[in-house]
């Protein structure tokens, strides 16, 4: 044993040699990185184009190698996992089976990549069967993940064998990363991202595809928040625009519970739904261990009545003298019936993972789908090409069949009679030396076929196909084919180098796939989103009081209460109502109320967007706060027209409602107030106004209104609203009214009514009236329009029309700022041709600058103001 020991030794020393001595911090630091970054990159965290991790896109792939396609029998489960695992993923089988269980699941994704038939689990937490006992096959809308994969779409990278060829991205038609989410744990992070609705999703991405600059806020009002496969409802906007906004957001989920009594009069609570990835069992536990412990009262028994069919149905039984809602709030409050899923997108973007707000989502995925769309192009172009080269070469062989018959029946091998056809020896000189002068022959328009000698008259592959051509592609109507086929060719090739020329055409081919998938696989939103019980807006503490808002021509803006304004007899001096400076004077004078949306159109055709609660308050006599420090107006731009709009978030509302314009010009526009609904903080485009003209006034309308136009010359025209289109709200509008020189449109009213409502017109120098706008009679848009006041020295030109009916009162301000208010009952109906009469008393050259309606308030007093005794009009003066 001794000499063994002494053999060894010498052995042992000499080895010692190869150690190479290292430092273990460095080792642990280095392997520790290479795994975290195996981990982060090859599985835990989803490629943001595709959606998918690894194993996800191998199942998929090899599900579709092994052919079990949406309309093909389905396969045993253990034969996929076979497939899969033997080519693609050499881990273990259970994680390859239990991710495309999931892929399954209804419960699991919103819309399912995976057809399963056997015991795929259940939402009680039911583990699936064995992979011996169940089936799959691939869902239809899977194979949109999968189309077009053999079109050099993608890169291929090799399997862990090298033997074989995977792809690393999944073409992906659909956005599968927005609509079923993922959820992964890597090392140092993790991804928890929530699924959503189809239908919402392809309208957000098509709106940032038509307008790239489109912002977060801007995209949810297309994407409301995340759809859960679930169902139940989210309480709370806060978290869905803090994930949308910033790819970090905690979104509260609530089941959808109603309250049912049974045939005894016993009250019952019965869920419908569950908040995602609760357990139904481990929920009906916990409420049971609950009741036992006494920290749930009023409940007598719980009982799950779910089925296939009817879907989930939990039954919880109240005893007599509990208050169902009160149970409900205990349950959200103790049971995982109200549950918070926080969102974090973190996706690898070009191999690195990133935090992605819904903006950075839609655009990876649209540029992902640019780049798959103009490599299926090149694939199919150059496909295209050699088969049009092919069909170039028949047709040459056609054209001299005899000669190539005799040819190749003279050749002493294919070999010989390949090379004769390329050589053109089947034609005489003269017309080879044609043929070889033809600058559209095929091998200088084939890029493939480039290379060869241009002094052959066929390439190899033509000469090769005329060889393998059968007898019967020698009949008429054989070649008639092949010439068709030819000409479709070329059109299709033309077409295909348009869409690589211009990207508008690549684009829209992303939105026509999007239209088609929505088309086929859209569907309502299972999860609903309501405002959280504790989250009171700040309309819920202010007072929805009358306002009357004052905007002066120099642009200061105020809201003042309307109780401050007493009622006078017309005619009078009337009280001061504006404190301005000599040169300002009042320029729009309205009410409304404190939680309308007021939308302010400038002379530019801009539009910009103020609640009224947020104009600052100033009482009759103050001169308001300037508005440009609340909009951002350009310098230089006035605003010509304001609307209040009681709501900009019910889509009945605001997508029945239309909002007419009329410029100074005579041209009116109409469009939709949904279009309206979503102004910038810099303002939106509200009408393309031509050189010269500028916004005069603003209606919101029903569709269905009559529209009334009066000229400063003192002509109106009436015609039906439904004479103008809606358009878009960049268009420029249509005639109005027909104008002769100078003239200038004053005002447009749109009338509900015709037959209860009057038309209230007056003139500069304070004369009007009021008269039946049945008198005015219905022409075509673009008339020139009736008298509606006869304009003299007297009365001073046309500056306003309102439509008015007895309820109304009316308020006047003139330049300097005096203001009168009195009934309109007390201004009688008069003809059309008459001059009216005189409704404020105008000293030293003043002129009427603004006139409002105001709703009549109950108990109104009549008294003059400041000392003046009210005036008294004279008798209206019949047009002569």
């Amino acid at each position: 044993m001794a000499d063994t020991t002494e053999d060894l030794l010498p052995e042992e020393s000499s080895n010692s040699g190869n150690i190479i001595p290292i430092n273990i911090e460095d080792e642990m630091r280095g392997a520790y990185i290479d795994y975290s970054m195996s981990v982060i990159v090859s599985r835990a965290l989803p490629d943001v184009r595709d959606g998918l991790k690894p194993v996800h896109r191998r199942v998929l792939y090899g599900m579709e190698e092994l052919g079990v396609n949406y309309n093909r029998p389905y396969k045993k489960s253990a034969r996929i996992v076979g497939e899969v695992l033997g080519k693609y993923h050499p881990h273990g089988d259970s994680s390859v089976y239990f991710t495309m269980v999931r892929m399954a699941q209804e419960w699991s994704l919103r819309y399912p990549l995976v057809d399963g038939q056997g015991n795929f689990g259940s939402i009680d937490g039911d583990s699936p069967a064995a992979m011996r006992y169940t089936e799959a096959r691939l869902k239809r809308i899977a194979e949109e993940m999968l189309a077009d994969l053999n079109k050099d779409t993608v890169d291929f990278q090799n399997n862990f064998d090298d033997s074989l060829k995977e792809p690393t991205v999944l073409p992906a038609k659909i956005p599968n990363l927005l609509l079923n989410g993922s959820a992964g744990i890597a090392v140092g992070m993790a991804t928890n991202m929530a699924p959503h609705n189809l239908s919402e999703i392809v309208d957000g991405i098509t709106a940032y595809i038509d307008n790239p600059e489109v912002t977060v806020a801007d995209l949810m009002h297309y994407i409301k928040g995340p759809d859960f496969p679930t169902g139940g409802t989210i309480y709370g906007l806060s978290g869905i625009r803090s994930a949308f906004e910033s790819g970090q957001g905690r979104v509260v989920i609530r089941a959808n519970a109603t309250f049912e009594q049974t045939k005894t009069g016993k009250d019952q609570i019965v869920i419908t739904d569950m908040p995602y990835q609760v357990n139904k069992a481990v929920l009906q536990e916990k409420i049971a261990e609950l009741v036992e412990s006494k920290r749930l009262e009023g409940i007598s028994a719980i009982r799950d009545e779910s089925s296939n069919r009817d879907g989930i149905r939990l039954v919880i039984e109240l005893k007599k003298e509990a208050v169902p809602n009160v149970v409900l709030n205990n349950l959200y409050k103790h049971t995982p019936l109200q549950t918070a899923f926080s969102v974090n997108n973190v996706a690898l973007v070009k191999g690195r993972p990133m935090t992605l707000n819904l903006k950075d989502l839609i655009r990876h995925y649209v540029d992902h789908r640019l780049d798959v769309i103009v490599r299926r192009t090149k694939y199919d172009l150059k496909e295209n090409r050699k088969r049009a080269h092919i069909l170039e070469g028949l047709l040459v062989a056609l054209d001299h069949l005899d000669a190539v018959i005799t040819l190749i029946r003279a050749s002493r091998d294919p070999e010989v009679a390949k090379q004769g056809l390329m050589n053109g020896d089947f034609m005489t000189a003269d017309q080879k030396k044609a043929f070889l002068a033809n600058p559209n022959r095929t091998l200088q328009i084939v890029d493939t076929f480039q290379g060869e000698d241009q002094n052959f008259v066929l390439s190899e592959a033509q000469a090769k196909a005329i060889l393998e051509m059968r007898l019967q592609r020698l009949t008429g109507l054989e070649r008639d084919k092949i010439v068709e086929e030819h000409a479709d060719l070329i059109k299709l090739i033309a077409d295909l180098e348009d869409i690589l020329a211009r990207q508008e055409r690549q684009y829209g081919i992303i939105k026509d796939d999007l239209a088609e998938l929505k088309a086929r696989y859209g569907d309502e939103r299972r999860t609903q989103i309501s405002h959280a019980d504790d989250e009171l807006s700040i309309e819920d503490m202010i007072a929805d009081e009358e306002m009357l808002i004052t905007i002066s021509s120099e642009g200061y803006i105020k809201r003042t209460a309307l109780s401050e304004y007493r009622t006078q007899s017309r005619g009078g001096v009337g009280a001061r109502g504006v404190k301005t400076k000599d040169t300002d004077f009042t320029e729009h004078l309205f009410t409304a109320t404190m939680h309308n949306y007021l939308l302010f159109f400038t002379d530019a055709g801009r539009c910009f967007w103020m609640r009224v609660f947020n104009v600052p308050e100033g009482n009759k006599t103050a001169k308001g706060r300037p508005i440009q420090n609340l909009l951002n107006i350009e310098s230089g731009e006035k605003i010509r027209a304001v609307i209040n709009v009681k709501t900009l978030s019910d889509p009945d509302y605001i997508n029945n409602n239309y909002i007419v314009m009329c410029t100074q010009q005579g041209i009116v526009k109409k469009t939709s107030l949904e279009a309206y609904s979503r102004p910038r903080q810099n303002g939106i485009i509200a009408v393309n106004i031509n050189e010269g003209d500028r916004l005069l006034d603003v209606a919101l309308t029903n569709g269905s209104n009559e529209i009334i136009i009066a000229v400063d010359a003192g002509r109106a025209v009436r015609f039906n609203e439904e004479k103008v289109r809606p358009m878009g709200r960049t268009a420029t509008g249509v005639k109005g009214v027909e104008l002769a020189g100078g003239e200038k449109v004053i005002g447009m009213v749109c009338v509900v009514d015709p037959s209860t409502a009057q038309l209230l017109v007056v003139s500069e120098q304070g004369y009007g009236k009021r008269s039946d706008i049945e008198d005015y009679r219905l022409t075509n848009r673009g008339a020139k329009g009736v008298t509606t006041l006869k304009v003299t020295d007297k009365t001073g030109k046309l500056v306003a029309i309102k439509q008015v009916t007895d309820n109304d009162d009316l308020m006047i301000i003139n330049k300097s700022g005096i203001a009168i208010r009195f009934a309109v009952a007390d201004l009688r109906v008069m003809g059309r041709n008459t001059q009216g009469v005189r409704l404020i008393s105008l000293r030293n050259g003043d002129e009427i600058s603004s006139i409002t309606k105001i709703e009549k308030e109950e108990e109104e007093q009549t008294e003059g103001l400041e000392g003046e005794a009210p005036g008294t009009p004279p008798e209206a003066t019949p047009e002569a």
